[in-house]
């Protein structure tokens, strides 16, 4: 049967299980648009190609799918490269389906060509450049297998717009088989034998889990482990919800603000056993100060991110959630059993590390931003998905909200990316529609893209928006309290809009709270408005986030107020 490129490109993303696709239309993808309307895949309009990225990245971390942005070509698909990237650094998967000029003017500098191709080719875990139609229902196939197996991450697909309109003879393309791409996914037996040592001879064990654990569905196994051996447990942010953050045996985040006895546990440990995690430098401080009296187990399904940053024990190429399942049978096997009496003594000098220095603040008269967290937390149960801008207000939610569940904390780790939030909660919210989505954000981050409250108005999406307004860039001015003779060179943001206005001036709800005592029932009010709301928070301008590790220093080398 004789189908156009545009029309075969929609009978691809049906196959592949696609509801959803975020985007912005052009003139390079206006025949795709033309076929898109005729399905039942719903379409949400952003206002932003970045916004288009973020939001199909904040629906693949919390609904585990793969995430499609469409856009077109030049300032379109140019647009796009920060979402990218911000999905790159955190392996979530992605296909990013952008326009191009026809192929025969590709090279030409026609109007609204760029090589995207090549821009993002630093930022994907592969890209494509489809230069004949017959060839655009296996490539496109290619890029969600990619996309979604092995260590996941975003793949682009640049479509001409000749290659669009063009029909061709269509068949159905069969499962994808990739001979030169073969992800391990299970684990050498013999290695993770010799992990089952490692662990009978600990006796100050730590497990250490990323964002790989959440993205193999490897939580339920990691927490099996942890309890079976009596081992504490601390997360990358990335990792949050991998591990029940109301569990006795739940240690806080590690790294540059991580609690004080996640930073000293891994400290003194001596067999650190580390799951889907990179070693970035924000975990590990001074490299060569990191966990320096513990073996280190070190588990991941991408060979070359082990060994990259630290040098670990024993290796372990293998999925997370495979390989902690075969880590259990072989324990069971081996009918291990940990000794009370030897482990105690870690558990308690754990408990009294938690008890001595936690996380604490202190609520005045100005609103701590804390506080406002903790009452989130308290309000929603736990039970929201909560997404972040990036700075003090991520920080904040990454230490007071307890994450029980993977899948609940959608914020960008590896690049830092502000203005994520908004969208990725809107990405978030067409996942879930029925659950309360919070974006916690700071005024700086927020207004970076928040042109997409249109978007959340438009769709009838409820998202709600916390603003941890301290009219700063508040992490930098942080920096610059304590390293830099608080001189607060270009951070501060007096002139920030009415956030109450804006809000209305979107359509949405705007609300504010400027005392403690209205903290509460402005929270109680924005939860259940069955609209887009925005709640202003003026908090304490110059509150800090403590603990925290000056670059260059040992995790254990914690400033604490």
């Amino acid at each position: 049967m004789k189908r156009t490129g545009a029309q075969i490109l929609m009978e691809i993303l049906k196959e592949e299980g696609v509801d959803t696709v975020f985007g912005f239309p052009g003139g390079a993808v206006i025949d795709i648009y033309d076929e898109l309307v005729k399905t039942d895949i719903r379409h949400i309009l952003v206002r932003h190609e970045q916004g288009a990225v973020h939001a199909a990245d904040g629906y693949a971390r919390s609904s585990g799918k793969v995430g499609v942005c469409l856009v077109t070509s030049g300032p379109g698909a140019t647009n796009t490269v920060t979402g990218i990237a911000t999905a790159y650094m955190d392996s979530i998967p992605l296909v990013v389906l952008t326009g191009q000029v026809p192929t025969q003017l590709i090279g030409n500098d026609a109007f609204q060509e760029v090589d995207i191709v090549g821009i993002t080719r630093p930022c994907t875990k592969h890209n494509y450049l489809i230069t004949q139609t017959e060839d655009l229902a296996r490539t496109v196939k290619e890029a969600f297998h990619i996309a979604r197996s092995g260590r996941p991450g975003p793949v682009l697909v640049d479509i001409p717009k000749d290659v669009s309109v063009m029909e061709v003879d269509y068949e159905p393309i069969p499962r994808i088989r990739m001979k030169s791409y073969r992800p391990t996914y299970k684990p050498n037996l013999k290695q993770l034998q010799k992990v089952v040592d490692l662990i009978r001879e600990a006796r100050r064990p730590v497990i250490f889990a990323g964002g790989g654990v959440i993205t193999a569905k490897g939580a339920e196994p990691l927490t099996a482990l942890a309890r079976k051996i009596s081992a504490p447990v601390t997360t990358t942010l990335m990792g949050l919800g991998a591990f029940p953050g109301t569990d006795p045996l739940w240690l806080g985040m590690i790294g540059m603000h991580g609690t004080y006895r996640a930073n000293m546990s891994v400290n003194g440990c001596d067999l650190l056993i580390a799951v889907g995690v990179r070693f970035d430098d924000r975990v590990t401080g001074k490299i060569d100060t990191f966990a320096r009296e513990a073996k280190i187990v070190h588990i991941d399904i991408d060979p070359t991110s082990i060994r990259k940053n630290i040098p670990v024990t024993i290796p372990v190429v293998g999925d997370c959630r495979v390989t902690l399942q075969e880590l259990l049978k072989l324990l069971e096997k081996d009918g291990l059993e940990v000794p009370s009496d030897s482990i105690r003594p870690w558990l308690d000098q754990v408990e009294h590390w938690k008890n001595t220095k936690p996380l604490a603040y202190r609520q005045e008269d100005v609103i701590k931003p804390q506080y406002v967290v903790e009452k989130l937390y308290e309000l929603t149960g736990g039970e929201a998905i909560i997404t972040t801008e990036v700075g003090q207000n991520q920080m904040w939610t990454a230490q007071y909200y307890h994450f029980d569940r993977p899948g609940r904390f959608v914020t960008s780790g590896g690049l830092g990316t502000m203005g994520f939030g908004l969208p990725a909660a809107i990405g978030a919210q067409m996942a879930f529609p029925d659950t309360v989505v919070v974006d916690v954000a700071g005024d700086g981050s927020i207004q970076m893209n928040i042109q997409e409250m249109a978007t959340a108005v438009e769709c009838c999406l409820p998202v709600k928006v916390a603003i941890l307004n301290n009219r700063y860039l508040g992490m930098v001015r942080q920096w610059q309290e304590l390293f830099y003779d608080r001189c607060y060179a270009c951070t501060g943001m007096e002139h920030a809009p009415d956030f109450v206005k804006l809000a209305e001036a979107y359509g949405a709800v705007g609300l504010r709270a400027t005392r403690p005592d209205e903290v509460e029932a402005v929270l109680r009010e924005g939860l259940s408005t069955p609209r887009p709301v925005i709640m202003d928070f003026q908090v304490e301008r110059e509150e800090c986030v403590y603990p925290m590790v000056p670059a260059g220093a040992s995790i254990a080398e914690m400033l604490l107020v």
